[in-house]
């Protein structure tokens, strides 16, 4: 029977050794997740490692009440990015956190780097690495139907497909078919160590409770969630509902982020995708919202698609779709069919990239040639235009492959290709990791370069300008929300719950669920855990050469007027010093404490 969390697996794919340590203390402060990684990334990756050194580790995390409570169904990576070369950071669904509770692990650290291709079992007992030589070259769906026919049981499994064998530098991994680790790079790191898999196999009971605490709280977190409309949201539509509403609040980037709104939003809005390519819809373990959205291109678009839906199997052609990979492949390359934009997604998923950045680079791309920066000679020949979906497919399968020079840099992120051609002004990417789909203002803009990932789901900067738009904050205390947004999202991402759920576990049910399952915390406690895992991830930024008074916006994103008008300078210079000062003091409270 699973107990609490307290053991680390530690694997070497150099020796092909595990083993396995007890690190209470590890759990007892940081509880799990995102505080339990920061710290191991803190301690087993070397100062200013290469990131596809055999030393730099990959750390994976669960948290303590996967299967206890509703929406606990995150796991988390850290590694080394080697987009950004500091903090790599990401999360996925599917069945990876219950997977590695039922294994008992509360993290595992993978190091090393093996000669030939190799896979890491994770089991109870016998957790090995096994040689893995007939899966390379495969795609990921195609590495899950070869070991489910092998027979062995796999609780979960996350592989990588070419992008990540090649080293692009945002090639993602699969998990559990509809789930991803998607942004910075981890695909990239597990090429560099010929890891092709990891197959999680934990055979042991979930302890759930049933105290009375506990049930009381699991059936008023339920209702919650039954009855929250922005949960109802993700069942109906998943987030592509949120095309039409940016579209009107003008904050929908098209074009690469040179318009505010498309006018063809209403053929990619959730709705109509829905009703052109939506098949069914599947939920994580341990929740009943059901947000993941599957489709696959429907012949209702045109008769190449009939051929492809009939000819094909239907269950490997669907395709997860949400409102980010809408943005990045549809609007912001100017691709307004379902069908299309779902062969785009498919493409990416198929080879292994960050379906966000690969719309950033096809999108820098297409302008780059259209303004002269490149020409046929770099591009083998393609030509690169606005909602041209055969020239993107053509251009990601290159792109995947390294099939020259050219596409090799493309490999390596939209500002390294402005770097070496040219066309930096419109390479749109903060921290050297491309924007998410929001146009929505300062607090998008500034907390995506702040954030320690920088993603909108660092601190929800992209909320948190909606608010500043009903109550006229100032810049300051929009950096001010920021900062307590991200911490507190520190605490839920090491309880690895479901961003989704981040109205529903506000902090006072967080309080109550921790203590049902024996972990006491006050909100002011779990407030300075919080703070102090970002000062953990700032710290490691920071040693590994992140300087924050360095970066600089794009100058796209002062040229377009958005819902309050253009982006000024001086206002976001002026929040980075705010946002500065701040983290500033809080590193010397808890320096003190």
């Amino acid at each position: 029977m699973v107990g609490r969390l307290e053991k680390v697996l530690y694997v070497d794919l150099t020796e092909r050794t595990t083993k396995v340590e007890s690190r209470p203390d590890l759990f007892e402060k940081f509880i799990g997740g995102a505080g339990v990684a920061s710290k191991l990334l803190l301690e087993e990756c070397p100062r200013n490692i290469d990131p596809h050194s055999p030393e730099a580790p990959i750390v994976l995390a669960t948290g303590p009440l996967v299967g206890i409570f509703p929406n606990m169904t995150k796991a988390v990576a850290m590694f080394k990015s080697p987009l950004t070369g500091n903090l790599g950071e990401s999360y996925a669904g599917g069945n990876l956190s219950m997977a590695l509770r039922t294994a008992e692990y509360g993290a595992v650290v993978t190091k090393g780097s093996s000669r030939n291709p190799v896979s890491l079992i994770v089991e109870n007992w016998d957790s090995r690495v096994e040689d893995a030589s007939s899966l390379w070259n495969r795609s990921p769906l195609e590495v899950e139907e070869i070991i489910k026919k092998s027979g062995k049981i796999v609780r979960s499994l996350i592989t990588i497909g070419r992008a990540g064998e090649n080293r692009v530098n945002y090639a993602s991994t699969m998990v559990d078919r509809y789930s991803h680790f998607g942004r910075l790079g981890l695909g990239a790191v597990m090429g560099s160590k010929k890891l092709k898999a990891i197959c999680v196999c934990g055979t042991e009971e979930l302890e759930i409770s049933e105290n009375p605490a506990v049930v009381e709280i699991r059936d008023e977190i339920n209702s919650l969630i039954s009855h929250a409309p922005a949960m109802r949201k993700y069942k109906d539509l998943g987030t592509a509902a949120n095309v039409l509403p940016l579209n009107e609040l003008g904050a929908l980037p098209s074009r690469n982020f040179s318009r505010s709104s498309y006018d063809k939003a209403g053929e990619v809005s959730g709705e109509n995708f829905a009703r052109v390519v939506l098949e069914k819809k599947v939920t994580c373990p341990g929740c009943s919202v059901a947000c993941i959205h599957l489709g696959t291109p429907s012949s209702r678009s045109s008769p190449q698609h009939k051929r492809r839906s009939a000819t094909a199997s239907s269950e490997r052609d669907l395709v997860p779709y949400n409102y980010q990979p809408i943005f990045a492949l549809g609007t912001n390359l100017e691709v307004s069919d379902p069908n299309e934009v779902l062969l785009l997604i498919g493409c990416c998923e198929r080879l292994g990239v960050d379906a966000i950045m690969t719309g950033a680079v096809l999108a820098w791309a297409t302008e780059a040639y259209e303004k002269g920066f490149i020409g046929i000679e770099e591009t083998m020949g393609v030509r690169p235009q606005w909602g041209n979906v055969s020239t993107y497919l053509e251009m990601i399968e290159n792109i995947a492959n390294m099939r020259n020079e050219y596409y090799n840099v493309l490999g390596h992120g939209v500002d390294e290709a402005a770097l070496r051609y040219g066309g930096k002004d419109f390479a749109v990417s903060i921290g050297k990791n491309s924007l998410a789909g929001y146009f929505t203002g300062y607090g998008h803009v500034v907390g995506t370069l702040v954030g320690a990932r920088h993603s909108h789901l660092s601190n929800a900067g992209y909320s948190i300008d909606q608010m500043a738009a009903l109550t006229n904050m100032e810049p300051e205390e929009i950096v001010e929300a920021l900062i307590e947004e991200e911490d507190w999202l520190n605490v839920l991402n090491s309880l690895v719950a479901c961003y989704f759920s981040r109205d529903i576990y506000v902090r006072e049910i967080v309080v109550k669920t921790l203590g049902a399952v024996g972990i006491n915390r006050s909100e002011s406690e779990l407030m300075r855990l919080g703070r102090e895992i970002s000062s953990n991830l700032y710290n490691y930024k920071q040693r590994e050469g992140f300087d924050l008074t360095k970066e600089n916006i794009p100058k796209r994103l002062f040229e377009v007027e958005g819902p309050t008008g253009r982006l000024d300078p001086e206002i976001i210079k002026r929040m980075v010093s705010h946002y500065a000062k701040l983290r500033k003091s809080a590193e010397l409270v808890l320096s003190a404490a």
